[in-house]
C-alpha cells in the first residue's frame, strides 16, 4: 500500500466522522485564530508605533522637561531659574553635537471665530525651528519667520481640526476650506492665520474617509452640512495645535522676572534633536554640562528620548503578545488533547481493522503513518479553518471596539499559525499512533 492511499484512508475516516471530526478541529481553530490574531494587533501596534515616532520628530529627538532636583539639593533647589531662553542659547552655543534646539512656551487658551469658539490640546510659542523639529508639513500658507518672531507679530499656525472647528470641516462640506488670512481670537486678542497643517491620520482613519467620501459620491440629493465631527486618533494634539512666535506669546501672554531682574520668559519645554544617534550619550551628557552650568548647579531637569519610550513600550507589546500567546497555546493544547482523545476512540473501534490490515501483510510503520495521517489531516483542516476565523475575528473586533492601529496580518503570521497546528496534530497523534501500531494482529483478530 503505497503512501497516498494510506492518506486517502486517514482522509476518509475523517470524512466519514465529519461531526466528531469538526467538534475535535474546534480546539486547533480557536487556537490558530488566536495565534494570528495577536500577531496581527501586535504587528499594528508596532507599526502606530515607528508611525508616530516619525511623524512627532524621529529616535533623534529629545525633550528636556522639568523633574524635582535630587534629595542633596533641595536646599539650592531655588537658585535655579529654571528653564528659559538662557538655556536654548547655552546649548546652541556649547555642543556640536545638536543639530536643532528649539524652545517652547505653552499656555492654555480659547480661540474663538465668529460663535465658534474650541480648546486646542497645545498652544504654543515657539521658534521657526519648531517646522522642522516635529516634521510638520503645511498644506495652506505659511509658517512664521525670524521677523514675525523678531516683531512679535500677531501670527498663528493650526492644525487641520482647529480650521475643522471653527470653520468647517471639507470632509462633511466637500468644499475646500483655507482659512489663511483669517482673523482669529485667542484668549480675546486678535490673531491673523497665516498657515495651516496637513491633517495628520492613521491608516484606519484614511481608508475610513475614503470610504465615506466614496458613499457621499454614491448619494443622490442635496449635500447637507452634518457639522463637525472629531475623532480621536493617534494624531489628535498634532492636528489640534495652535502656534505662535515665542515673542508673541511671552509679550502678550506670560512675562515673568529673571534671576537678573530682566523679563525673562520660562519655557514649558526644550527640545533638542541630536546630529548622530551614534553620539546620542555624548550629546546628552554635553548638555546637561550645560544645563548645570546655567541651572547653578541644580539639576531640577531631565532628558526623555524617544529610545526609552520605544524600550517601554516594546516591553508592554512584548508582555501583551506573550500573554496572547500563552492563551493561544492553550487552546492548541486543548486542541490537541482533543486529537489525541478522538484517536484513541477511534483505534478503539477499529482494532479488528488494524489486524485485519497487519493480518494482510501491513507493516507497523504503516499503521502507524495511517494514524498519524488521520490527525494530521484533522488538524490541518482546523488550521486551515482558523486562518477565515481570524479574519473575521479582526473584522468583528474592529467593529466592535474601533482602534487607532489597524491590525495587520502578515503572511509570517498565517504561517506561524498553519505551522503549529500542524505540529499540535502530529504531537498529539504520536501515542495514538504508536498504540495502534504495536498492536497484536492475532488478539486483534480475537477482538469484540
Amino acid at each position: 500500500m503505497t503512501y497516498f492511499n494510506l492518506f486517502i484512508l486517514g482522509f476518509r475516516e475523517v470524512y466519514t466522522h465529519w461531526f466528531r471530526s469538526v467538534l475535535t478541529m474546534l480546539g486547533v481553530i480557536l487556537g490558530v485564530a488566536s495565534v494570528v490574531t495577536m500577531s496581527a494587533i501586535v504587528e499594528g501596534l508596532e507599526k502606530s508605533m515607528r508611525d508616530n515616532i516619525i511623524i512627532y520628530g524621529g529616535l533623534n529627538k529629545v525633550l528636556i522637561r522639568d523633574s524635582d532636583p535630587p534629595d542633596y539639593q533641595e536646599h539650592i533647589a531655588d537658585t535655579s531659574p529654571g528653564k528659559t531662553l538662557n538655556d536654548v542659547y547655552a546649548l546652541k552655543r556649547g555642543t556640536t553635537l545638536l543639530s536643532h534646539v528649539s524652545p517652547e512656551m505653552g499656555h492654555r487658551a480659547r480661540i474663538t471665530y465668529q460663535r465658534r469658539s474650541c480648546y486646542p490640546s497645545e498652544f504654543i510659542g515657539a521658534w521657526p525651528v519648531v517646522l522642522e523639529m516635529n516634521r510638520h508639513t503645511l498644506q495652506y500658507g505659511r509658517f512664521f519667520n525670524e521677523l514675525d518672531e523678531r516683531g512679535a507679530k500677531p501670527v498663528c499656525v493650526i492644525g487641520a481640526h482647529i480650521r475643522n472647528r471653527l470653520f468647517g470641516d471639507p470632509n462633511l462640506t466637500d468644499q475646500e476650506i483655507n482659512p489663511v488670512g483669517k482673523i482669529i481670537h485667542i484668549n480675546r486678542q486678535p490673531f491673523t492665520v497665516i498657515g495651516m497643517f496637513t491633517e495628520y491620520m492613521t491608516d484606519a482613519e484614511r481608508k475610513r474617509r475614503e470610504l465615506e467620501r466614496q458613499k457621499r459620491k454614491d448619494r443622490t440629493g442635496p449635500k447637507r452640512h452634518t457639522g463637525y465631527r472629531s475623532r480621536r486618533d493617534g494624531f489628535h494634539h498634532k492636528n489640534n495645535v495652535v502656534y505662535i512666535p515665542i515673542n508673541t506669546m511671552w509679550m502678550r501672554f506670560k512675562v515673568s522676572s529673571g534671576t537678573d531682574n530682566t523679563p525673562e520668559p520660562n519655557l514649558t519645554d526644550i527640545d533638542i534633536k541630536v546630529a548622530d544617534l551614534n553620539h546620542m550619550e555624548k550629546a546628552l551628557d554635553q548638555a546637561r554640562n550645560i544645563l548645570l552650568h546655567t541651572h547653578k548647579g541644580v539639576e531640577d531637569f531631565e532628558f526623555s528620548t524617544y529610545a526609552s519610550r520605544i524600550a517601554t513600550a516594546e516591553k508592554r507589546i512584548k508582555s501583551a503578545n506573550l500573554i496572547g500567546l500563552i492563551i493561544s497555546a492553550l487552546s492548541l493544547f486543548v486542541g490537541g488533547i482533543g486529537i489525541m482523545n478522538i484517536m484513541l476512540a477511534s483505534i478503539n473501534e477499529r482494532i479488528r481493522e488494524i489486524g485485519t490490515f497487519k493480518a494482510l501483510g501491513a507493516t507497523n510503520f504503516s499503521i502507524f503513518f495511517q494514524i498519524m495521517m488521520e490527525s494530521s489531516t484533522l488538524a490541518i483542516m482546523g488550521g486551515l479553518a482558523g486562518l477565515p476565523t481570524s479574519f473575521g475575528s479582526i473584522w468583528l473586533l474592529t467593529r466592535l471596539i474601533p482602534q487607532q492601529n489597524v491590525p495587520i496580518i502578515t503572511p509570517a503570521a498565517l504561517l506561524i499559525g498553519l505551522t503549529f497546528s500542524i505540529l499540535t496534530g502530529m504531537i498529539a497523534g504520536l501515542f495514538p499512533a504508536y498504540k495502534a501500531s504495536k498492536l497484536n494482529p492475532i488478539e486483534a483478530l480475537r477482538y469484540e
